[in-house]
């Protein structure tokens, strides 16, 4: 695992300081109003309106970076201009916006929303409630489903090897509760991965099997 530099700290708590600054200003032109109306629940209602706004004001912050400063599959070589921008981007993921993620506290279609903002591209009635590793590298079709803690990883750090192999699932498929699928996994339609089966990275699912096991293997489905 490589080291985080002082210098990429100081970028992502400038991105931070900005963020708090922002909500401050969009909480008393937004939210100061409606809120002093409430009386006696007028702290509580005001550190909630703060904690969403911040939330809200983060990820578009967040977006706002990778847009000018991409990410890009393949190698992270050491040193480069890329590994600048994954350092900060992860300073920003885990801190900010993995304890919520991690928490299990929002609902799937609340969870859909949020991997949706910083991200992920998901079909139609597609839900997850496992967790979506770097959600800027995961495509997932229509109708499926990640069970819970689940895992979607599409970073691969092996020592000081980093890479972003994106991860592809397509439609009408269920990934099994603590199922793990590892970077660079194809999985085709109507596919099933079975609780607790791990993918090992660059696997590829075809259309209407099943795959279970660790390391996982298919179980059934067409030859």
């Amino acid at each position: 695992m490589r080291k985080i530099s002082a210098l990429q700290i100081v970028a992502f708590e400038a991105l931070l300081v900005f963020c708090v600054a922002l909500t401050w200003g969009l909480q008393r032109v937004l939210v100061a109003s409606w809120v002093d109306a409430l009386g006696e629940y007028r702290p509580i209602a005001n550190v909630i309106a703060c904690l969403l706004l911040f939330f809200l004001v983060a990820i578009a912050v967040h977006r706002a970076f990778l847009a000018m400063w991409p990410l890009h599959s393949g190698e992270v070589a050491a040193g480069s201009g890329q590994e600048f921008v994954y350092h900060v981007y992860i300073l920003f993921y885990l801190l900010v916006f993995y304890p919520v993620l991690r928490s299990g506290i929002p609902p799937a279609p609340l969870m859909r929303l949020i991997y949706q903002a910083l991200g992920a591209k998901l079909g139609s009635n597609t839900y997850s409630q496992g967790l979506i590793h770097d959600p800027i590298f995961v495509r997932i079709g229509s109708n499926s489903t990640v069970g819970q803690s689940a895992l979607i990883i599409p970073h691969q750090i092996e020592g000081a090897r980093l890479a972003h192999l994106p991860i592809e699932i397509g439609d009408n498929v269920t990934i099994g509760a603590n199922s793990v699928v590892l970077p660079g996994v194809r999985i085709g339609n109507h596919a099933i991965v079975a609780t607790g089966a791990v993918v090992p990275k660059g696997t590829v699912i075809g259309d209407h099997e099943v795959w279970g096991g660790v390391p996982a293997k298919k179980i059934r489905g067409p030859e």
